[in-house]
C-alpha cells in the first residue's frame, strides 16, 4: 500500500501544471482529463519501494517484484522461500524438511475419500444401525486404513453418484464420476480399481500404483465330460453294438451250416487208415464261435476253412471286422481325447481372427478407451468389429460382462483387467483367463492436482508394498469370495497338460476283463467237477476219491505229463478217462502171433 501511494504521488507531481483534483461523481459522465495521462506516466516509472523493485508492463501489471513464501506451522508463521516474477519460487528448505512438514500437517487431518461399490474393492455390509465407515468393507477400505495408520490421518468414505469411474465428455470437456469429485474438491482422495491413464493424469494427480495389471480375456471353461466307466463302448451306438453281436452269431451259425454241407470240410480222423469208418469236421459249433470271435478281435485262430464257400464267408467276415475295428479304434481315440481339449481360443490373435465368438468391453472404462484409441492394426480391427456388432457387445459394468460370459455357452469373451479376472475366477469356477496381457498399467489413488500429500501417500504405498502388506490384503479379499461349491469339480482347467487317460475312462475294460476271467474260472470248475464225475463212474470209485486224486495232481505244480489210468474193460476197448498209451504195443505183439487171413467184409469180426 505504501509503495502504491508513493508511486501515485510521484506521478502526480511530475505532471506539468500541477493539475487540480476535483471531486468525482459516479453518476456524472464527465471524465477527468488527466486520468489517462497519469496512468500512462505511472506505467513508465521505475522505482524501488518497500516491496522491492516497482515496474509495470504495457497492460499496467506489475512485473518486477518479490514475495516471501510463508507457511503456518505449530510454531506460527515460518518463511519457507521466495518468489519473484522472473525466477519463480525458490524454496529455502530442503526436500526432507518439506516432507517432514507435510507429514506433520497430515497428522490428525480428516480426508474425504470417494469410491465406488464393486467387489472385492468396496461393498456394503449387511446389517442394521451401521453408519459412516462401518457400512463398508473391502480391499479399498483396508488399503486406506493401512495408509492412515502409517501417516496418522483420519478418513471418511463416500460413494460417488452414479457409481462411475470417470470419463471425459469430448463435447463438453467435462469429467464425470470419481474424477469430477476430485476436480470439484468434494473429495480429497479417490480409491478403487481406478486405472491410471494419460487423460486422467491431465485432470488429477495419482500416487504410485498400488496394483500392477493389464488387459486380458475372460472366457468360460469347457465343462468336463461325464465320466463313464464303460466309455470304451461310447464310440459306437447301442444299435451298432447289437447289430455286431447279431452279425457275429449269424456268421458263426452260417459257417457251421456250410461246413456241415460242404464235403471239403470233412476229413479222415486217422490218416494211417485209408478206409475210415467215420469222417470228422473241425468246424463244430463251438469252434465256429471261436473262429468268429478270434477274427473280430484281430487275434486270429488255429482253425481255417477249406471249402470255397466257407472261405468266401470267412473273407467277408474278415473284411467286415477290419472296417469295424479300424473305425472303432479311430473313433475311440477321438472320443476319449475330446474331453481333454482346452478352450476354442488361446490368445487375442485367435480371437480376432474368428467370427463365431463375440467379444466386448465395458462402456467408458480404460479398456474401452484402449481399443478405441489404439493404433495397432489388430486392435483397430477388433474395435471396428465390436462397434458394428448387433446386438451390441458392450456392457454397462464389469458385473454385466461377467454374467454375459457365463450365460453365453462359450460364445462370448470379455476384455477386462487381469486382477478383476483373477477375482472372478476365484468366485466362479466356470471362468478362466485366456492368453497374455495386452498392456501393462496400474491402479492408483487419485487426488487434486499438485496435492501436497501425494509424495507422503506414495511413500506409504511403497512401504506397504515392500513389507508385503499389499499382497496380504489382496489375498485376503480375493480368497474371501472363493467358491467352495462342489460344482467346481465339473470344470477342467483351461488347458490340459497331457492327453493321458485315467481309470475313470478305461476302467470298464478292466471290469470286462475281470468279469471274463471270473466267468472262465467258474466254467473251469464246472469242467473239473464234470471230469471228476466221469472218472468216478469209469474207475468205479467214489466222486470224492476222484476229486482228491485230481486235486493232488493239480497242486503238484510240476511235470508236463500225466499218468495214464488203465481201466479193466473188454479186449480192444479204449474206454477210460484217458487213452492207454501202451495199448498199441500190446496189439502189435498179438497180431504177430496170429496167422494172416484175407480181409474180412465190413461188419465181420475174426474169431
Amino acid at each position: 500500500m505504501y509503495d502504491a501511494v508513493t508511486l501515485y504521488a510521484k506521478a502526480l507531481h511530475s505532471i506539468a501544471g500541477q493539475p487540480k483534483v476535483k471531486r468525482v461523481d459516479c453518476y456524472d459522465g464527465e471524465k477527468w482529463k488527466y486520468g489517462f495521462e497519469l496512468i500512462n506516466y505511472m506505467k513508465m516509472l521505475t522505482a524501488e519501494g518497500m516491496s522491492g523493485g516497482i515496474k509495470f508492463d504495457k497492460y499496467g501489471r506489475r512485473n518486477l517484484f518479490r514475495l516471501e513464501i510463508i507457511e503456518l506451522s505449530k510454531e506460527g508463521f515460518k518463511k519457507i522461500g521466495i518468489w519473484d516474477s522472473i525466477e519463480g519460487a525458490n524454496y529455502t528448505r530442503t526436500q526432507r524438511e518439506m516432507t517432514d512438514t507435510i507429514s506433520e500437517s497430515i497428522t490428525n487431518k480428516k480426508f474425504v475419500v470417494t469410491s465406488r461399490l464393486g467387489k472385492p474393492y468396496l461393498y456394503k455390509v449387511e446389517g442394521e444401525g451401521l453408519e459412516g465407515n462401518a457400512q463398508f468393507e473391502g480391499y479399498s477400505m483396508d488399503l486406506i486404513d493401512a495408509i492412515s495408520k502409517d501417516l496418522g490421518f483420519k478418513y471418511e468414505f463416500k460413494i460417488v453418484k452414479g457409481n462411475e469411474y470417470g470419463s471425459l465428455n469430448k463435447e463438453t470437456k467435462q469429467w464425470s464420476g470419481l474424477i469430477r469429485e476430485i476436480q470439484d474438491r468434494r473429495a480429497d482422495l479417490a480409491i478403487c480399481d481406478l486405472t491410471i491413464t494419460h487423460d486422467r493424469r491431465t485432470a488429477v494427480d495419482f500416487t504410485m500404483p498400488f496394483m500392477t495389471l493389464g488387459i486380458s480375456i475372460l472366457y468360460s471353461k469347457q465343462p468336463k465330460a461325464e465320466v463313464n466307466l464303460f466309455s470304451f463302448m461310447s464310440p459306437l451306438s447301442v444299435d451298432v453294438w447289437i447289430y455286431m453281436v447279431t452279425a457275429y452269431l449269424a456268421i458263426s451259425l452260417l459257417l457251421f451250416f456250410l461246413c456241415r454241407c460242404s464235403p471239403n470240410e470233412w476229413s479222415n480222423p486217422h490218416p494211417c487208415n485209408p478206409d475210415p469208418d467215420e469222417l470228422e469236421s473241425t468246424f463244430n459249433l463251438p469252434n465256429c464261435l471261436w473262429f468268429s470271435i478270434g477274427s473280430l478281435t484281430t487275434q486270429g485262430c488255429d482253425l481255417l476253412p477249406k471249402a470255397v464257400s466257407t472261405r468266401l464267408v470267412a473273407g467277408m467276415w474278415w473284411f467286415f471286422t477290419l472296417i469295424m475295428i479300424s473305425s472303432y479304434t479311430a473313433n475311440l481315440a477321438a472320443f476319449l481325447t475330446q474331453q481333454k481339449m482346452g478352450p476354442q481360443i488361446e490368445n487375442v490373435e485367435q480371437l480376432g481372427a474368428q467370427s463365431k465368438i463375440k467379444y466386448g468391453v465395458m462402456i467408458g472404462g480404460s479398456t474401452y478407451n484402449f481399443f478405441k484409441t489404439s493404433n495397432d492394426s489388430l486392435y483397430k480391427k477388433m474395435w471396428s468389429v465390436m462397434e458394428s456388432a448387433q446386438p451390441s457387445v458392450f456392457v454397462d459394468s464389469n458385473e454385466a460382462g461377467v454374467e454375459r460370459v457365463r450365460k453365453s455357452k462359450n460364445n462370448y469373451a470379455f476384455f477386462m483387467e487381469s486382477t478383476t479376472i483373477e477375482f472372478q475366477m476365484e468366485q466362479y469356477c466356470d471362468l478362466t483367463q485366456i492368453g497374455n496381457l495386452l498392456d501393462s498399467k496400474g491402479y492408483g489413488i487419485a487426488m487434486p492436482p499438485n496435492s501436497p500429500y501425494r509424495t507422503a501417500i506414495s511413500g506409504s504405498v511403497l512401504k506397504l508394498q515392500e513389507s508385503g502388506k499389499l499382497l496380504e490384503i489382496k489375498k485376503k479379499w480375493w480368497s474371501a469370495w472363493k467358491s467352495n461349491s462342489s460344482s467346481c469339480e465339473d470344470y477342467g482347467g483351461s488347458v490340459e497338460p497331457s492327453n493321458e487317460l485315467g481309470m475313470s475312462n478305461v476302467g470298464g475294460v478292466f471290469v470286462v476283463l475281470i468279469a471274463g476271467c471270473v466267468f472262465s474260472f467258474f466254467v473251469a470248475i464246472l469242467e473239473f467237477l464234470w471230469n471228476c464225475r466221469k472218472v468216478a463212474v469209469e474207475e468205479k470209485i467214489t466222486p470224492t476219491e476222484a476229486m482228491m486224486a485230481e486235486l493232488k495232481f493239480v497242486f503238484q505244480c510240476q511235470g508236463d505229463t500225466k499218468p495214464v489210468k488203465i481201466v479193466s474193460s473188454p479186449r480192444g476197448s479204449l474206454r477210460g478217462s484217458f487213452l492207454q498209451l501202451n495199448i498199441f504195443d500190446r496189439l502189435n505183439s498179438k497180431e504177430r502171433s496170429v496167422p494172416r487171413t484175407e480181409p474180412l467184409s465190413p461188419g465181420w469180426v475174426a474169431q
